[in-house]
Formats: structure tokens, sequence, C-alpha cells
């Protein structure tokens, strides 16, 4: 896998935390030229310290922000000439039922979790079709399956998925591949850091976080992934069952999605 990405130019949004932090080291380590970004200055400084004699190109740049997204790829491209493989994975999540939610809550998530995706892929677009790259956007089970209290989450991932797949179609006489990667549950700071029902921050979990796919076991999976040229890749047993069971038995997935996310009729968050 190494020589595959020597020397290739990597571009990873979010970068500072779990499976995006774990893609920019994994990809450093493997000899590629590395670009990221994330919100907060003090852990884009930490992560470019630990690295210092790494080709590690990191810009604090909030995706949501079409300027910054169009600084932080234009900047990459002055950095390193171009690029190759661009990782769509700045995210963010929530924790609200419908009745209770801010619709400025929905809206947020959307504009980082699908126009983020949307604004990098045009701006990085024209260089990985020169280059005959790679499109990868990290999305989720619930990209495949509505799930209670994520409403906006899994709106924003059903319709990333969706315009992934246009876009693989609309660029296959090009040469590059678009694919989508479904993680499942993994170890990360994302559900710390969902939104409640006004935008505050959970700041706590419900899951343990020592039981799930470590970050770095899934970064891994994903680097396979492209160099295999996959068209998805849905990751942990229990991501694939629900696709399984949400495409071939629906109305059973809805009471078994149902029990998962409610105890006593409240909605685990």
């Amino acid at each position: 896998m190494s020589d595959h990405f020597s020397n290739k130019v990597v571009v990873i949004t979010g970068g500072t935390d779990g499976i995006g932090k774990a893609l920019v080291q994994l990809f450093l380590s493997k000899g590629a030229k590395v670009a990221t970004c994330g919100r907060n200055h003090d852990k884009l400084y930490a992560l470019q310290s630990s690295f210092p004699s790494f080709p590690l190109h990191t810009i604090v740049a909030d995706v949501s922000n079409e300027n910054d997204c169009r600084h932080f790829i234009h900047s990459t491209l002055k950095a390193f000439g171009g690029i190759d493989i661009l990782i769509n994975n700045a995210g963010i999540s929530m924790r609200a039922l419908l009745k209770d939610v801010e619709v400025d809550v929905l809206r947020k998530v959307m504009d980082i979790n699908f126009f983020g995706a949307v604004y990098c892929t045009k701006f990085a677009l024209q260089s990985i079709i020169e280059r005959k790259g790679t499109i990868v956007g990290i999305s989720s089970i619930a990209g495949y399956r509505g799930l209670p209290g994520r409403s906006g989450y899994s709106a924003s991932k059903f319709a990333l998925q969706g315009w992934l797949e246009a876009i693989r179609t609309e660029l296959m006489d090009d040469g590059v591949n678009v694919m989508w990667v479904s993680p499942g549950f993994t170890a990360s700071n994302i559900r710390n850091a969902a939104l409640t029902e006004d935008g505050s921050a959970q700041g706590e979990t419900p899951l343990d976080e020592n039981k799930l796919m470590t970050p770095e076991a899934c970064a891994l999976h994903i680097a396979k992934a492209i160099q295999n040229n996959n068209r998805s890749l849905v990751l942990t047993f229990k991501g694939k069952r629900t696709v399984f069971m949400n495409k071939f038995f629906p109305a059973l997935a809805d009471k078994l999605v149902k029990n998962f996310f409610f105890k006593n009729g409240k909605l685990i968050k």
C-alpha cells in the first residue's frame, strides 16, 4: 500500500480528530503529501508540530463556508501542485427530535456535511480530473437508514451519497473514481460534538467508545478501498446488518431501529 500512495497528494477535511486525524497520520506514513483543515487552530498547530519533517499542509477552515473551502483547496494546489485524492471527512451530528429541534440546527448540519463536500470537491475537481484521481465521501449508516433523533444528520448523509453517486456516473469517462464510506460506530469525537435541539454541543456519549472500531482501523479500511477503486464501503457487522435489513425487510427495520433508539418512550442520545 505504501508504494501506491507515495508522493500522491491527499486532501482530508476535518483532520484534527477521529477518523480524519487517523487518515492524516496513515497517509503521511505511506509517503503521501497531505493537506488538511479544521476549525480549531490549536489542534491544527499540534498536528503540524507532530510531523515537523513531513509534507503536511494545514489551514484553519470551516467547510460550511464556501470561501474557506476555496482558500483551503487553492492553497493546497499552490503548495503541492495538484490533488490526487480528496477525502470529504469533516462532519457533525445531531441529537434531537424534530418536534424539539431548531431549524437552524438542521441547516448547520446540512451546510457542514453536504455543502462542505460540494464546495471542496468543486474547487478540487479540475486537478482531480487531470490526475485521474479519487473523490471520497465519509458517510454513515445513517446515509442508508434514517435514524430517529438524527433526522438532519441522516438527511445530510442521504444527500451526500445521492450526490456522490450522481457525480460518480458523470466522471466515469474521465477516469475519476468516486466512492462513499459508511464507518458504522467508530470511536471518535463526533458524538460528543453532536448538536442538541438548541445547537449546543452534546458533550457526552451514551456508547462505550472502548468497544467501537478504532479510527486507525477505520482509516486502514478506507485506504485499502481507495487503492482498490471501490464504489462503496460499509464497515462493522452491525453496519452491514442494518443496511441489509433496511433493504430487504424495511418494516422490520423500522421496529428494530425504534427499539434501539428509544427506551421507555425516551430517545437515547
